[in-house]
């Protein structure tokens, strides 16, 4: 093999394993693997829901600054420039210059062209409704913030309820497909049976009535298991296409969830964030009371200015020997409202009844919320029970739907009653899986009324 081809073959090699790592760094960018634990971090982060609210509190903190940055020193200027094309003309008695009285002379003042510039310093000495305004900076950004809690809450319980459905589609799928494999066994061994002359032709067609139900259902469950993942990939905040791997199954999952310790968790319900974020509505309103109530008050500006001019009759404003002359301003500007035939004190009024409903509101949400929390904790006690009860059932079904397959296989037994025990079980199946997803559900929702955590910055 000569050096040339040995040159070849390497750079060959060294394309393909380049490409195959490319490859692979690729799949694992478009593929997600996660614990609900995982999903739930993932989506608080990339949720659409969850950007948006933390491009809302970003976007409060400017505003806070804004707020604050109206009372601080506001610096402008203006540079000017006019070159009259064609000078106006002004008409002076002509006796001024010795002209015949009665008459006028056209006269042009000024220079052709002329530059000027000023630059001013403005300052707010006192406003009441700016010192309103940045008490009220605070609460406009805890409002923001708690209602990013909210989302961040309502993302979780999102996140959890769309897993679990994919679990829950998941298991319908390989139950139903074992259903299937054992009805068609007995299907085709009482068809075989039936040519036998042993049992009678309904046999064999109520097992053929069942066989195809469940032939029905599985179908079904495969397509709700593709919409069921597109579902959780949009709650995450990824392409509803995108390839996502989930590493629990509903059964562990029901009993990592499966907590009585959080059936006696209680938390003041001034900690609960829809009471905090009435309570910020309420502190938001008063405010508003105080705002009208300072537009009655005097305000006071002040203000330096300093401008400079220059005249030339051509374009000399650059050269060293061009003459400006400078002057400047100092002043300061106060505001007194007199009189409004009433405007403002209706206005002020007005925001007192919000403020007052906002207090009632108030009232509304403790009680409300003393409510979801009793009721959450009752759904997530009865779906304990429940799940246990489920569990139960589903041994008593699956050792009746035992029992009358033998005696049908026996001739003890009519295939009516078989099917009957086949469908309690099967209905058995579907209620275990559902009682398990209400423990995860459940809980998620008791968990979002008791979580008394605060907002934290993720930057």
């Amino acid at each position: 093999m000569n050096f040339n081809n040995i040159k070849t073959y390497a750079t060959i090699f060294i394309f393909l394993f380049t490409a195959s790592i490319w490859a692979q760094e690729q799949e694992a960018k478009d593929s997600y693997t996660f614990t609900l634990e995982e999903a739930i971090a993932f989506g608080i982060k990339n949720n659409y829901s969850s950007r948006i609210a933390s491009k809302e509190v970003e976007k409060t903190l400017k505003q806070k600054w804004e707020i604050i940055a109206q009372g601080l020193p506001q610096i402008s200027g203006n540079v000017d420039y006019q070159n009259y094309i064609k000078q106006p003309v002004t008409l002076i008695p002509a006796e001024i210059a010795g002209g015949e009285p009665g008459t006028f002379v056209p006269v042009r003042f000024g220079t052709k062209q002329n530059l000027g510039g000023t630059a001013t310093w403005n300052q707010l000495i006192f406003d009441g409704s700016y010192i309103v305004g940045v008490q009220s900076a605070k609460t406009l950004l805890q409002i923001s913030e708690n209602a990013k809690i909210k989302t961040q809450q309502s993302v979780k319980e999102a996140i959890v309820s769309a897993y679990a459905n994919v679990l829950l589609a998941n298991e319908s799928v390989s139950i139903l497909e074992n259903n299937v494999s054992s009805i068609d066994k007995n299907f085709q061994d009482t068809k075989k049976i039936f040519e036998n002359g042993l049992v009678e032709e309904e046999d064999v067609e109520q097992l053929n009535i069942t066989l195809l139900g469940l032939e029905n259902n599985l179908n079904r469950s495969k397509r709700m298991l593709d919409l069921s993942y597109e579902m959780l990939n949009l709650s995450l905040g990824l392409p509803v296409d995108t390839k996502v791997t989930l590493v629990e199954d509903l059964d562990s999952l029901a009993m990592k969830y499966y907590d009585l310790s959080l059936l006696a968790k209680e938390i003041p319900v001034e900690e609960n964030i829809d009471y905090l974020i009435a309570e910020n509505s309420a502190e938001a309103a008063k405010i508003f009371v105080k705002l009208e109530k300072a537009k009655a008050l005097p305000s006071l500006t002040g203000f330096v200015n300093y401008g400079f001019q220059g005249f030339s009759e051509s374009f000399t404003f650059f050269n060293e020997d061009q003459d400006y002359f400078t002057q400047s301003i100092l002043g300061v500007s106060l505001n007194i409202p007199i009189f409004s035939s009433g405007l403002r004190s209706a206005r002020t009024q007005q925001k007192q009844l919000e403020y007052e409903q906002a207090l009632i509101d108030l009232d509304q949400t403790e009680n409300r919320v003393r409510l979801e929390i009793n009721s959450a904790r009752n759904d997530y006690e009865f779906s304990l029970e429940n799940y246990q009860t489920q569990k139960q059932n589903l041994e008593l079904a699956q050792r009746i739907e035992n029992k009358n397959q033998i005696k049908f296989f026996e001739g003890l037994g009519s295939s009516f009653e078989l099917s009957e025990a086949q469908r309690q079980l099967f209905a058995a199946q579907q209620e275990l899986l559902q009682s398990m997803l209400n423990v995860i559900t459940t809980k998620t929702t008791l968990e979002n009324l008791l979580d008394n955590s605060t907002y934290t910055n993720e930057k």
